[in-house]
């Protein structure tokens, strides 16, 4: 039987930490503020916007919500993206994504200051994780993985990664950070020859193709951990990962669960990084005081 690996509990530490970050800087007048801009009205995105504004609420983080209709234009939503940058309350910026159609989304993203990407989005941010810059925000979901791995206390260094999928959000992005952490990493994708072979080769197998039920037996061994990144809809209608849990879960050593794995850390991290941005933001004023 596998060791669950539970994004709850992952996340409910982060949370309750960055909760205490956060407390020296209200006594000075700082109050970490999240904008959430959201285009239109998609179920999952109101349903994420309802998640993260009860989560602030819980954990006592101040948000702006910042919806626009769906027929906005692109100028007029890099407007407001420009007005969230330059407004000195406002510590971090989530754009929920997909936008509709006709919307350049790296435009957008990329519009975004640097020190308010929270979710790693823009171009700047995606340089400096290829280039290990510790001043930007990797996207996170990729910062996810890692929080649960260590979390958990499993070493990275060394260690042999298999990455399935080499999305820009995920795959690319989560591979860096392993690299950074000394950790051995193969991106596998749609056109890999051997992919199952080679994921069974790995201590670590982090699946994130985007593909319901893609990683089965024959992709794991006996020992591994393994993260499934993916949220599908399987035959059922339910939420299933890229991972045949069922089938998979008897033969390794460690896995997390769709739902209540990697997805529950993902807001974790988002409000973490909005902590560091804002005391980011008070170290920038207090320098210019002095």
């Amino acid at each position: 039987m596998a060791i669950l690996l539970s994004g709850k509990e992952v996340a409910a530490a982060m949370n309750e930490e960055s909760r205490r970050m956060a407390m020296p800087m209200r006594t000075t007048g700082t109050a970490p503020t999240l904008a959430i801009v959201r285009v239109g009205e998609k179920p999952a995105d109101l349903a994420y916007e309802k998640s993260l504004v009860k989560t602030c609420d819980e954990y006592h983080f101040r948000k702006k919500l910042c919806p626009l209709p769906e027929n906005v234009t692109e100028e007029l939503l890099l407007a407001h993206i420009h007005l969230l940058n330059k407004d000195p309350e406002v510590h971090g910026i989530l754009l929920l994504r997909p936008l509709p159609e006709g919307i350049e989304e790296a435009r957008i993203c990329s519009a975004i200051a640097p020190e308010k990407d929270l979710d790693g989005v823009g171009q700047a941010a995606m340089a400096g994780i290829y280039a290990g810059a510790a001043d930007v925000f990797a996207p996170c979901t990729a910062q996810a993985c890692l929080e649960i791995l260590k979390h958990y206390g499993y070493e990275l260094r060394g260690k042999r990664v298999a990455v399935l999928g080499r999305s820009t959000v995920i795959g690319k992005p989560v591979a860096m950070l392993l690299l950074a952490e000394d950790a051995t990493v193969t991106v596998l994708h749609s056109r890999s020859e051997g992919a199952a072979e080679i994921c069974r080769q790995a201590d670590i197998l982090i699946a994130a193709a985007g593909k319901a039920a893609l990683v089965g037996p024959d992709y794991t061994d006996p020992g591994q951990i393994v993260l499934d990144v993916g949220i599908n809809r399987g035959a059922d209608g339910k939420l299933c990962g890229d991972v045949d849990f069922a089938a998979v879960e008897p033969l390794v050593s460690a896995i997390t669960p769709v739902p209540g794995g990697v997805g529950s850390v993902t807001t974790a991290v988002l409000l973490r990084h909005l902590v560091e941005a804002a005391q980011a933001e008070a170290d920038r004023k207090n320098a210019e005081l002095f």
